[in-house]
Order: C-alpha cells, then structure tokens, then sequence
C-alpha cells in the first residue's frame, strides 16, 4: 500500500490517496476542494480504481470535492455527527472562505466509535475523536503480519491533532477538554510507532507527540 499526501484546496488541506495496484484498488481520506484532479491521473499510473472516500471529518475544507467524487460512484463514509455540515453545508456559511461554493453530498456508510472496516485487504479501525469538530474519526491501519508486533501502522486523524499542535476549538460543536479527551483516549493510545497523518502540515507518530505536544501533554 502506497500513500500519496495531496495537499489541495484554498487552505491546503491534507488529502490522502492509498493505492494498491497488486489490488487495482484505492480509497481516498478526505476531499479538500480540487482534490479530484490530482487523484485521477495517480489512479492511471497506478492502475488502480477508487473504491470509497473515508471523511474524517464535515468541515467545508475536507469536503470541497465529495459531491463530484460520489458522482463517479465511489461511497462516502463518515460519522453521523457531520451529516449536516455534509448534506446541507451552507449551515458553515458563517466561518467559510467568503464566495466559496460547495455543493451537498450524501453519507453512503456512518461510522461509528469501535468498528472495523476491511478495506484494501486492511482491517481499518474507527475510533471517534470529538473535540474539533462533533463527527471528527480517525482511521487507524495496523501494519500488516509480523510488523503488527512492533506497533508500526498509519492512522489518519483529521483535524484532531497535528505534529506539535492540536485542532483549534472554537468552531461549533468544539470544546478544548472534549478534544484533550479524545486525544489522550484514542489517539494517544495507539501503539507509540504509529505514523500520524493530519488533515494540515506534515504528518508525526504518536510517541513523538506524547512527549512533545505542548497543548496536550500525554
């Protein structure tokens, strides 16, 4: 499995494209707006075929392109909680980029806190890390065989935690202590090699973050 990091978007939010040609398969995390021009070439070269969108979270910056990617027949999984902000998002009209337009999508799958999702032959854990954003999961992939021992996998996070940072809080639906929560309880508690992919900047591991992050200390 092959990661391709898609910064996309008029923030540059973090799109993650995960191919597997021995597959001819791919699932896209996230899609910040304009993401789907930077997809469909990768999905040529690689020989792969896009088989679902995971959405980590409703923000209007993580969901720019949803609508046009569903449209090609690719399902869209995400939590409950953002339905709204995905299916009808002019209710984030108030804190979008003024003249922005983004057009509704549907939640094909809801996840929910605890399930297991076998997706690109991987298991993928959810967890749900509330506290940015009320639907914000993470997916977390373990390492495949014996690497599962040495704690290695991949886990993409959103907007929940960043290398040396954390979400802001003061969206809608946020809350600093429910974010530390969430943190501490499903992210911090990842095996400590664990890569983290956030939705901005570079990504990090949480070891690196447990003894690090200055805003939530482990």
């Amino acid at each position: 499995m092959r990661i391709h990091t898609l910064p996309a978007g008029p923030i540059e939010t973090n799109a993650y494209l995960l191919t597997d040609a021995d597959r001819g398969e791919a699932l896209l995390v996230d899609a910040p707006h304009g993401v789907l021009a930077d997809v469909e070439p990768i999905l040529r070269e690689t020989g792969t075929k896009l088989v679902a969108l995971l959405v980590t979270h409703g923000h209007w910056d993580h969901t720019g392109d949803i609508a046009r990617i569903q449209r090609t027949g690719v399902p869209v999984y995400a939590h409950e909680a953002d339905r709204v902000m995905i299916e009808t998002p002019q209710s984030m009209a108030r804190y979008m980029i003024p003249g922005l337009e983004l057009e509704p999508a549907k939640i094909d799958h809801t996840v929910v806190q605890g399930q297991h999702l076998s997706l690109l032959g991987r298991d993928v854990e959810i967890r749900h890390v509330p506290g940015h954003c009320p639907g914000n999961v993470l997916f977390y992939f373990a390492a495949p065989g014996a690497a599962v021992a040495h704690g290695a996998g991949v886990a993409f996070v959103g907007d929940a935690l960043f290398s040396g940072s954390i979400g802001r809080t003061d969206l809608p639906g946020g809350s600093f202590e429910q974010l530390a929560a969430s943190i501490r309880g499903q992210i911090y508690t990842l095996p400590d090699a664990t890569i983290v992919y956030p939705g901005h900047g570079p990504s990090t591991t949480v070891a690196v973050e447990k003894r690090d992050n200055p805003f939530v200390p482990a």
